[in-house]
């Protein structure tokens, strides 16, 4: 609860949340203020999902939403005119409890849903609620001029200290490159100490982000320019030095700084745009340093004479999977979860008859929104920061008079609102304060203590239904993340057993694997935190996290491995994949989830055998690549493999060999 994001004030996000009263002030100018409010509303929400990133994927991460909000913000002014005045105890309540169930089952299925469910339901209730001049198609349009100005400004403006070393539209691409080498670098100068967990952590996470930044939406399936080209290049040689950093990791051997100092160098010329320069001369002692050394090899290659960019890049979440994830078991569980919240907040609000009873319902909105932390922990800070907002307002409305002092304290809120998001409360403060003064500037009376009281009902609001038990099992968010971590980390695994050359779909699986691995941890986490009637839901969880982690650091030790074998017979990692397999039946509960290919103990232990195994395929004189012989005493030792069925996986292997 009193936990807040660190990190540099993002000055160039500071910027445009100033700059984004100006269609506001014009609209004062005008005097016409109330047109300036939705189009200050929409560029609020849009800078609250402003996000550090690229300026491609700030186009989808800002873009859909918009056109959310602006539907929805005509939905509510349409529902308002054909109920008449706003208000009805059975239409309205039944209205936005449907419309909260779909929009909360498309937002469990990502980020930018998540965005798009939100910002859909707040503007439908804005606009059957409050009351403006305006018709409702020109209050959409003028919605979607304020989120398009913002995204306008996130498009053009350049962001300082990211310029030189290629095209000031590619900054965000070029920091997200950078950052993975810099994480590479850091894992592998905490390999051997506590650290290493975290370091490989933190490259995971530098891999999502700058995956997410080069691959927004284009309209060309490939990059248009040779500086965009490149860095998807550099991007894709990144993916060995990964592999070969997690394997050394693992390992849990200490390595000399002098290792760390390549991927450093690497990601310096990624800022810059110039040569990397020389490498520091190779330390070949074991198979991982010999995977880093050819990784840093191929790096430098590509850096001088870069080539297209890697398969998958461009792929995207289909419209297909989308609507498979909100119908999914999780979807329906938090799509009931926030029609309940919804249909009842309205009710009350209607029940109370107060003029600002918009307030209400949308203030649970955002309060039973999936990503902002547990729901105890945001019921309280939303308390609190709105009673911090409406003290701050009235100090305000005390001191100034006038639509221009209110104007000013907009672009100031707007100003302060990305560095505000890093706490839950403080943001609550701030948008608390934007919103009173576009209030007044609507026309409406202050009213700076009901909007407290407004917002303490729906904090009790969302507390009560938000814990009430639902028909059937809770906790499907958890179980559906862990069991897509499962099966990402048995195709992995089933890839480099299969096909060890293939190193392309290696990396891709990977990626998959530990990305799927990040969202189940974030799932387990955010249900820990939550009060003890929910956190149970998911006991245990953390277990099978753990397990599916080991296997897939154990399967890219193995791949590793293979890729560069020692002189003599190389230390075999078959036995741990064989026994953390074991540990991940134990811990995974019993219930329909990810099959795992048949065969697949099978065709551990027989590779356990095969690297095992003395014989003429083993040696300084042994073939590299995917195919290695296997001798005939290999094949033919049962106290090892009791019972070796001849099923798919197997048979694969033994026609290879």
């Amino acid at each position: 609860m009193l936990r807040t994001q660190r990190g540099p004030v993002p000055w160039n996000a500071v910027l445009r949340g100033a700059l984004a009263a100006v269609p506001l002030l014009v609209a004062v100018l005008a005097e016409r203020p109330t047109a300036g409010v939705p189009a200050a509303l929409g560029a609020m929400l849009a800078g609250i999902n402003d996000r550090p990133g690229s300026r491609r994927a700030a186009v989808a991460r800002l873009g859909f939403p918009a056109l959310a909000g602006s539907a929805g913000l005509l939905f509510g002014t349409l529902t308002a005119a054909v109920v008449g005045s706003g208000r009805s105890m059975i239409v309205l309540p039944l209205l936005f409890g449907l419309l909260g169930l779909v929009a909360g089952a498309v937002s469990s299925t990502g980020p930018v849903a998540s965005a798009c469910g939100t910002q859909v339901l707040v503007t439908a209730v804005v606009g059957a609620g409050m009351p403006l001049p305006e018709p409702g198609p020109v209050r959409a349009l003028l919605f979607l001029a304020g989120e398009g100005w913002l995204l306008l400004l996130r498009l053009v403006v350049p962001s300082p200290g990211l310029l030189g070393g290629g095209p000031y539209r590619l900054d965000g691409e070029r920091e997200a490159v950078a950052a993975v080498y810099d994480a590479v670098a850091r894992l592998l100068h905490s390999a051997g100490g506590p650290q290493a967990l975290a370091g490989r952590v933190a490259l995971s996470a530098a891999l999502d982000q700058a995956q997410d930044a080069l691959a927004g939406p284009r309209l060309r399936r490939c990059a248009s320019s040779a500086a965009e080209r490149r860095l998807h290049a550099r991007y894709a040689a990144a993916y060995p030095l990964a592999e070969a950093a997690t394997a050394l990791a693992w390992a849990g051997v200490p390595l000399s700084g002098r290792v760390a100092e390549g991927p450093r160098r690497l990601a310096a010329a990624v800022r810059t745009g110039g040569p990397c320069g020389p490498l520091p001369a190779p330390a070949r002692r074991d198979a991982g340093l010999r995977a880093l050394d050819d990784a840093l090899l191929r790096a430098a290659a590509v850096f001088d004479r870069p080539t297209g960019a890697p398969p998958g890049m461009d792929k995207r979440p289909s419209y297909v999977a989308v609507l498979r994830g909100a119908w999914s078991a999780a979807g329906r569980e938090y799509g009931l979860r926030v029609a309940a919240c919804c249909a009842t907040s309205t009710a009350v609000a209607q029940w109370l008859h107060h003029d600002h009873w918009y307030w209400l319902p949308a203030t649970t909105v955002f309060l039973v929104k999936p990503d902002l932390g547990p729901l105890a922990s945001r019921v309280v800070c939303r308390a609190v920061g709105t009673v911090a907002g409406a003290v701050v307002f009235g100090a305000v409305t005390v001191s100034v008079s006038g639509p221009h002092p209110l104007v000013a304290t907009v672009a100031l809120c707007g100003a302060l609102l990305p560095v505000a998001t890093r706490h839950f409360a403080v943001q609550t403060a701030v948008v608390t304060v934007l919103v009173l003064s576009l209030v007044l500037l609507g026309g409406e009376p202050s009213a700076s203590w009901a909007r407290v009281v407004e917002s303490l009902l729906a904090c009790a609001t969302v507390l009560l239904v938000g814990h009430l038990p639902l028909p059937g099992r809770r906790g499907h968010t958890v179980r559906a993340a862990l069991d897509t971590a499962v099966g990402a980390a048995y195709r992995y695994l089933g890839h480099v057993l299969d096909t060890p050359e293939d190193r392309t779909g290696r990396a891709a699986l990977r990626r998959d694997a530990y990305r799927s691995l990040a969202a189940a941890r974030t799932a387990i986490d955010l249900s820990a935190a939550e009060l003890p009637s929910v956190a149970r839901q998911s006991a245990g969880s953390e277990g099978v996290a753990g397990a599916v982690e080991r296997l897939i650091d154990t399967t890219t030790a193995c791949a590793v491995q293979w890729d560069h074998p020692a002189a003599g017979p190389p230390p075999s990692h078959a036995g741990l994949l064989a026994s953390q397999l074991s540990e991940l039946d134990r811990v995974v509960p019993a219930r329909p989830g990810p099959a795992r290919p048949a065969g697949f103990r099978d065709a551990v232990l027989f590779c356990s055998v095969r690297h095992r195994a003395p014989g003429p395929g083993r040696g300084p004189g042994a073939r590299r690549g995917g195919q290695r012989p296997i001798s005939a005493r290999a094949a033919q030792v049962p106290p090892i493999v009791p019972a070796v069925r001849t099923d798919t996986a197997t048979q694969r292997l033994l026609s290879r060999s």
